[in-house]
């Protein structure tokens, strides 16, 4: 601070005037003679709402640190609505999710009753019950790309099947059967039960959104790509292509192609048909033993 009595020092910016009487601890309480800012304007008349009071020193705040937090502020004030407001529908689509999955539970049950029903009933009439005709498919792809004609290959790029191992749902209609029987020599297809279909899109499910391949863990993926289809959690989505719904197309085509392991035992010959003993081409209700060995 001060060396001699009666003498000034600038220090750091601020101006500090001594005198006797402070030094012995005699002063004048109300003058402003200790720590004052250098060249500091009293005259200044400044708002009081930017500033802050330090005793009786008034110290201006720049603008830019006031929009700096009144934005900051608000910010915080809606990312904090934004977290409640996500919460409040997480917890209403929680429950809505259990209430459609309980449902479906239900409803597959009754469809399993009724298939019981209607073979005994058939049985004590004396007659056999046929199952009525599959509208759900699954095709697996069991062979490579050696000696292939251009068509075939086109048809297996428009099915989605690039890869050996590769499987992917499909609807039955005389347009894809007709594919099918193209392709057959390098496909085994067949009708899949709903394990299958649960297992395959629990375990091996990836789902295509903003054109990146994305695992099935949340719902709210499931919910941002089909949302507006009214699909909005995994069970949606099964019971949609299981029961090849109104809208099956978007719900399959949001499923990426399965990427299945090679079978555990290994296929058998898979240049000849299934009905000779090989592995290509339809095998109907016995492909969900393959799925099993695949998944």
């Amino acid at each position: 601070m001060c060396n001699a009595k009666g003498t000034n020092e600038i220090e750091s910016g601020w101006y500090v005037e001594s005198s006797e009487e402070e030094e012995n601890g005699v002063g004048d309480a109300d003058e402003f003679n200790n720590f004052i800012p250098f060249g500091f304007n009293f005259s200044t008349e400044i708002s009081e709402d930017h500033n802050f009071e330090m005793g009786d020193l008034k110290v201006v705040i720049p603008e830019s640190v006031l929009k700096k937090r009144k934005r900051e502020e608000e910010w915080a004030l809606a990312k904090k609505q934004e977290l409640e407001a996500t919460k409040k529908k997480n917890a209403e689509n929680r429950k809505l999710i259990f209430n459609r999955a309980k449902l479906y539970t239900k409803e597959y049950e009754e469809q399993e009753k009724e298939l019981i029903r209607l073979k005994r009933e058939a049985k004590l009439k004396g007659g056999f019950y046929v199952d009525p005709e599959a509208k759900l498919l699954f095709i697996i792809r069991i062979r490579g790309i050696n000696a292939m004609h251009p068509k075939t290959r086109k048809i297996l790029q428009l099915l989605r099947l690039r890869q050996i191992f590769n499987g992917v749902f499909l609807k039955v209609n005389k347009a894809t059967m007709n594919m099918l029987h193209r392709v057959e020599p390098y496909v085994t297809f067949g009708y899949p039960n709903l394990k299958s279909v649960r297992e395959l899109i629990y375990k091996r499910g990836y789902g295509k959104l903003n054109k990146q391949r994305v695992a099935l863990t949340d719902n709210s993926i499931v919910e941002q790509a089909l949302g507006k289809y009214g699909i909005i959690c995994t069970e949606d989505l099964i019971h949609e292509i299981m029961t090849v719904g109104p809208h099956f197309k978007q719900a399959n085509n949001f499923l990426w192609p399965f990427k299945l392991k090679a079978p555990l035992g290994g296929l058998k010959k898979k240049r000849n048909h299934y009905v000779e003993g090989g592995d290509a081409g339809n095998r109907e209700n016995y492909l969900n033993e393959l799925i099993r060995r695949m998944n």
